[in-house]
């Protein structure tokens, strides 16, 4: 079955949800993906000749921040597809948490899969991979580095591929109670259109990319010559990842709601398809 959607469409709906209900978005995207951007942006220089201890907590902390996130995303998708308000929205979210994180897991396991042949490449070729994973210098033969190219650029564009296939995964988990069953229903239900999701993911992702960068760049230079320069937690730094995290959370608050009206979409179109048959 083969669906046709207006991408165009879609973010236009997008965008009315996010004008209409901006009020009731903006205190889950605080305290889901604002919040934890803010902290996590200075683990990495909290992490500076910390302890064992700490960098554990640091790790820890990022796992739960990760969670949270997850939390909101679903709490808002829940709002985009108009089946809960803010209150019941948090419990819709609260109960499709342990499947959505099962749903996560698995598709980093498999991800994490696809990237085996590399390690396993190397080490057939009698390369050192603790050297490696000490961050040592190791040459490369040409025909072990031209394989490992091609192949990471082959994976890009399979990983990117899954992506647009299962983009509607989140809402079909949400509105459908399904688990590991969604991901065969968002492959359904985006057969037809998946070359179009690819292209708004690239799109995506250089936009948000690019100014978060520009964020990271200039407000980063303006703090630090104000502030100053130093090593660890620092003012500037601070202030640095406040500016990245409220860009950051911006972008973060439209997945959920494009994939909910998207998944409207095709299920609609797929509603009319059958109706005709």
């Amino acid at each position: 079955m083969r669906v046709m959607v207006k991408m165009a469409g879609v973010w236009d709906r997008t965008a009315e949800f996010l004008s209409d209900n901006l009020a009731a978005v903006l205190p889950i995207a605080l305290l889901t993906f604002f919040v934890p951007a803010s902290i996590k942006g200075n683990f990495t220089a909290a992490m500076t000749g910390a302890s064992e201890e700490l960098k554990i907590l640091l790790t820890v902390l990022q796992v739960l921040f990760a969670i949270l996130s997850v939390w909101g995303s679903l709490a808002i998708t829940a709002m985009a597809l108009d089946i809960a308000g803010e209150r019941s929205a948090a419990s819709i979210a609260t109960r499709r948490l342990l499947p959505a994180l099962v749903v996560s897991i698995v598709m980093i396991v498999v991800a994490s899969a696809l990237v085996l042949p590399v390690p396993g490449v190397l080490a057939f070729n009698g390369y050192d991979m603790a050297a490696m994973a000490r961050d040592e210098e190791v040459n490369l033969s040409m025909s072990v580095a031209v394989f490992i190219v091609l192949y990471l650029l082959a994976l890009v564009f399979l990983i990117v591929w899954l992506i647009a296939r299962f983009v509607v995964a989140t809402p079909v988990l949400v509105r459908e109670s399904r688990v590991l069953s969604a991901l065969g229903e968002s492959w359904r239900l985006t057969r037809g259109v998946g070359l179009r999701i690819v292209g708004v993911i690239i799109l995506f992702v250089i936009v948000s990319w690019v100014a978060m960068l520009a964020a990271m760049t200039v407000f980063g230079s303006i703090f630090a010559l104000v502030a100053g320069r130093g090593d660890g937690v620092t003012l500037s730094g601070v202030m640095t990842s406040i500016v990245v995290a409220a860009v950051q959370s911006a972008f973060m608050v439209i997945p959920p709601v494009f994939t909910a009206k998207l998944y409207l979409a095709l299920t609609a179109a797929r509603f009319r398809h059958e109706a005709d048959a």
